[in-house]
């Protein structure tokens, strides 16, 4: 891989980490078109570490009011019964247990799916696949959710059901933003409280998966054609950079608009990797670089 691929595929992850149209199918995509070939999960993993940086500094805030009020109901401020710790007289402690627990179902699947996701789960017929059936669900979920609940409505079991649907995200295609948004509204939550759960949702899972992968390419000899530490880290701060931008414009979209244009560009998107892989000029499994 070269630098400039590097800042293409960084500019891919960017652009596309926030929108419901998965950041990891266009990086499989664009990195074969431009000659670096599939740049693979530990390439998308890491680069990810950037976007969801992006998501940190955005709701640092939130962040910051969350993680505060989770501590002081752990040491017991609010009493030292189950019920307290848990987040009973606090709003934002019970968030972050919801975050917690919704993190469960990557965390398992990612680990036990591990090879699949490197490797088969790659196949850009796959790919092609849950680009469409994931955009006509996220179309289907926008019409008929009734788009009242917001974050404050948000139970155990509401949380399990987004964790579930972030868990699908580990197959490109899919969009762990798209995933997530779209089990919200089928919740009945509004466009913006599904998103702003899908963003936080996220950033335990991909900061975790970023970082082991990172730590993990330190400690192996990369394969012939991988992407350097000076590629990757170029490839980061290029997608952190972009993120930052998109997301700030995504969620003011989303408040006046519908996901009709995700959908139909997901699915013409599908055609078009149908279309290449036919043609030849794609290939469905690629140069897997893990």
């Amino acid at each position: 891989m070269t630098a400039w691929e590097a800042i293409v595929l960084g500019l891919v992850q960017g652009l596309t980490e926030f929108l419901p149209i998965s950041s990891s199918a266009h990086l499989r995509i664009v990195g074969e078109l431009i000659g670096s070939s599939d740049p693979g999960a530990a390439f998308t993993a890491i680069t990810q570490i950037g976007t969801e940086t992006a998501v940190v500094l955005y709701y640092r805030r939130t962040i910051r009011d969350i993680l505060v009020d989770w501590w002081k109901a752990l040491r017991g401020d609010d009493g030292t019964d189950r019920a307290a710790r848990f987040g009973a007289h606090r709003e934002n402690a019970r968030m972050a247990w919801y975050i917690v627990l919704g993190s469960i179902p990557i965390v398992v699947l990612g680990l036990v799916l591990q090879d699949w996701i490197e490797t088969s789960l790659r196949n850009l017929w796959i790919t092609a696949t849950m680009l469409a059936v994931f955009g006509l669900l996220l179309g289907w979920a926008d019409k008929i959710g009734a788009r009242q609940r917001t974050l404050h409505e948000i139970t155990p079991r509401r949380a399990v059901a987004f964790g579930l649907a972030q868990a699908m995200a580990l197959i490109p295609g899919v969009s762990r933003s798209g995933g997530t948004i779209t089990a919200g509204l089928l919740m009945g939550f509004t466009r913006k409280a599904a998103a702003d759960y899908a963003f936080l949702l996220a950033i335990p899972a991909v900061m975790g998966s970023g970082f082991f992968q990172l730590f993990r390419s330190l400690s192996d000899s990369p394969p012939p054609g991988s992407a350097s530490g000076l590629e990757t880290l170029l490839a980061t701060i290029v997608a952190f950079a972009v993120g930052y931008v998109v997301i700030i414009g995504f969620l003011k979209l989303i408040s006046t608009h519908s996901y009709r244009g995700f959908v139909v560009y997901r699915i013409v998107l599908a055609v078009v990797v149908v279309a290449l892989l036919v043609a030849g000029t794609l290939t469905a499994q690629g140069g897997i670089y893990v």
